[in-house]
């Protein structure tokens, strides 16, 4: 998705990274030299597409300033996203009208400028397990497809938010007395509350991200908890399954991301292991490959 391009030479091409958690930026030359690299809060657009907006802006402006240029002006920027949620249309196209001060804009999913920066535009398959999950490949033939990644919250299993909304749950069944406290359940309510009273006001209030927040809480007590090891195992099937029905051949090199994805790598199917590579490249990367094709394709770019 793309925005036309101003008349005024585009001068930095910049690779921003966004999700749940938060947003990463690279600043660089038109020639492809590292200027500066910056974060800011989390612009996944299913959040809102003011906030991400407002962190996206925030993640280059702090590029530039880290880089000590002043004087530059947005036309002469052109800006490669992967943003999550921006495989819902009308999120990307909202998006994008608050991107039009930009020379040029390329927009995709973060799903897919992690799989283009992984294997370098080439065929390969991807599952993101982070805040929240999706699968992504691209087929020798150019196809480009996606596995999961429904969202937040009736989606994206296996994802952090996933998982702590799942130690959530055991935590309210504990109060009702329907199961055991265990240790994942102590280690819940030593961030959300004892009480049922506290507990609903810190879900009232809890998003995506806070949910997200709870899932190291289950990695740190699973020796002490059978039930937190259960839920890891459970959501290990849970990332297997989106990359098996990403390429149920086996054929396509995979690369396992995101923060919970990296630490369940040993539980994962050894079918599944059997096909992991190491990534080429990260999804700022992805982001960068997709502003630069654009640029050439206009004739911009080197």
């Amino acid at each position: 998705m793309s925005l036309p391009t101003n008349h005024r030479k585009v001068r930095y091409v910049i690779g921003v990274d966004g999700g749940g958690t938060g947003t990463r930026a690279r600043l660089t030359r038109l020639d492809g030299q590292v200027l500066a690299f910056a974060q800011a809060g989390p612009s996944a657009l299913g959040q809102g597409i003011e906030q991400a907006w407002c962190n996206v802006s925030q993640a280059i402006e702090q590029t530039f300033r880290d880089a000590a240029i002043n004087n530059w002006e947005p036309r002469e920027c052109a800006i490669g996203l992967g943003l999550a949620g921006a495989i819902v249309a009308s999120q990307s196209r909202d998006f994008m009208h608050a991107a039009n001060r930009f020379a040029q804009v390329a927009l995709a999913s973060d799903g897919f400028t992690a799989l283009i920066g992984a294997h370098t535009g080439k065929a390969g398959a991807i599952v993101i397990a982070g805040t929240g999950s999706i699968g992504e490949a691209l087929l020798p033939n150019g196809r480009h497809v996606f596995i999961g990644g429904w969202g937040y919250p009736i989606g994206d299993e296996g994802s952090g938010a996933w998982l702590g909304m799942y130690a959530m749950r055991r935590t309210q069944q504990a109060v009702d007395g329907r199961v055991s406290a265990g240790a994942l359940v102590r280690a819940v309510q030593s961030v959300a509350g004892i009480t049922r009273d506290e507990l609903l006001a810190w879900c009232e209030r809890a998003g995506q991200h806070a949910y997200a927040t709870l899932a190291p809480l289950v990695f740190d007590v699973e020796t002490a908890d059978p039930y937190a090891a259960e839920l890891l195992s459970a959501t290990a099937r849970s990332i297997d399954d989106i990359a098996v029905a990403l390429d149920a051949d086996g054929t396509l090199p995979l690369v396992i991301s995101g923060s919970i994805g990296q630490r369940l790598q040993p539980r994962l199917a050894p079918q599944v292991r059997a096909r992991l590579v190491e990534p080429a490249g990260d999804a700022i990367d992805g982001a960068l490959r997709l502003i630069r094709e654009r640029l050439r394709s206009h004739g911009l770019g080197s």
